[in-house]
Formats: C-alpha cells, structure tokens, sequence
C-alpha cells in the first residue's frame, strides 16, 4: 500500500438547511493542519461493519488496519470522512471523486466532500454526498481558532438546523466577488443561527469585537470556533485572548484561494 494522505476542514463557512424542508448542505472550511494519513497506528474510529460496507462499495479486499490523525475526533475537522478516503487511496482506490463520496455516505450516512481537490467550492449536501451547487471558493483568509465544549460526532438522523438558503444566495455572490468582509458576515450570521438553535454558547462573538476580527466561524456539529483575519491582520495577542477566554488547542491557518 502506498502511504495517502487527507487534509480536514476546521467547521464549515455556513451550514443548515436548504430550504425550511429541504436537504442539510453546507460550504466547508478546509483547515491544512489537519490530517489523516493511512496506513497508521491510531484507531480508526469504526466498527467492522462500517468498514466492509465501505470496502465493499468501492470493490476494495483490503484496507489498511490503522491511521494516523494529528486532530481528535468529534471535534467539527472531518476526520470520519478524511479516515475513510486516507484508506481507499492507500488501498489504492483511484476512481471518481463521486464514487468514493457515495462509498462514505455508504458507509456513514454523511460526508464531508474532503475527497474533492477544493471542496470549499461546492455546497455540498451532507447527508446526499451530492454538490448541489458550485461557487467560486473565498479570497484568502486566516483563521485563528480553537477548541470550545466537549466534543460531539455527527448524527446523521440530525435535522435541527436553520435554513440558511439565503445565506447560501449571498454567499455566491459575495464569493464571486472576493469580498471577504461580506463573506466573514455571512459565517457569522451562520455560526450565530446555529449556536442560537443548537448551543452551546461560546465567547467568539466578544473576541471577534475585541480583536478586530472580520468575523467568525464554528462547527456546526462539534467544539471548532474561529475568528476571520484578512491575511497578515492577526493581533500579537490573539491567541493569548482565546486562551484567557477558554479555548484549548489553539491554532492559526491559512485557507481560501488567491
């Protein structure tokens, strides 16, 4: 086998429903520290079953017995999703991005679309594995953020989001024009819907203000925060600040497009 390599996404940009009745969808943030490289030593987070249905999808006999994740679980960063593409490419799975999206949602019942080469350009349904949508990715951003709460794995019977259609209209405009103010806007009104309907509160909103931040991001299912930098804008004390305020395992990564 030969060793591959997934990066993980830190939340998502905006996620909720596609209309009030409609599919859950979201826009991902993807996150370069983040990684899972197959074969490893760390558990890999899945039952036999799970495996073999995932295997079976993609007509693989043999995947690797482990991983290696430098990010914890449950936490809003992809790893189900980067754990199962990591296997199937080190198993040497080379077939459509599509394929393997329908294999994890095979396997789980939802996805995350880290198996694509910019998954920040598509809105992407999560419990479908399907783009329903594409749009142009955001403008260089960098993003300091941190873990807050306990952590939480998806459920892929979990429906309670806001409908966020309108967010996803804005955000293809905005995004088409490289407008990273308005982009950042429209996450937080995001991450805001969502930690109103679903918790649990956390002190961004104030350390977006204080810092100077362009706005912020959250899981929307996990214990990811973040604020929103246009490049090189971080304040020296940022992380200072989210530490003094409760973040644990603070970090500071690029992300977007130029």
């Amino acid at each position: 086998m030969t060793p591959a390599t997934v990066t993980g996404h830190f939340g998502e940009w905006v996620q909720g429903r596609f209309g009030a009745e409609g599919p859950i969808v979201l826009i991902t943030l993807p996150c370069p520290d983040f990684r899972v490289t197959a074969p490893g030593d760390d558990t890999m987070a899945f039952d036999a079953d799970v495996l073999s249905r995932f295997a079976a999808r993609l007509g693989i006999d043999d995947l690797p017995r482990g991983v290696t994740r430098n990010f914890p679980l449950g936490i809003g960063g992809g790893a189900s999703t980067a754990t199962l593409v990591a296997l199937a490419r080190a198993a040497g799975f080379s077939g459509a991005d599509e394929t393997l999206a329908d294999a994890c949602i095979a396997a789980e019942q939802a996805s995350d679309p880290l198996m694509f080469a910019d998954p920040d350009r598509l809105v992407w349904a999560s419990r479908q594995g399907r783009v329903l949508r594409k749009v142009t990715a955001p403008p260089p951003a960098t993003i300091l953020g941190g873990l807050w709460g306990a952590p939480q794995r998806t459920d892929a019977e979990d429906t309670d989001f806001d409908d966020v259609s309108d967010l996803i209209d804005d955000w293809q405009v905005a995004s088409d024009q490289g407008d990273l103010t308005r982009l950042a806007a429209i996450a937080t009104a995001s991450a805001q819907r969502c930690t109103a309907r679903r918790g649990p509160a956390d002190p961004m909103a104030d350390l977006a203000r204080d810092l100077g931040a362009l706005g912020m991001v959250r899981a929307h299912t996990g214990s990811a925060r973040g604020l929103v930098f246009a490049p090189d804008t971080v304040p020296h004390h940022g992380a200072v600040a989210l530490r003094e305020a409760g973040l644990t395992d603070i970090l500071c990564f690029q992300t977007g497009r130029a």
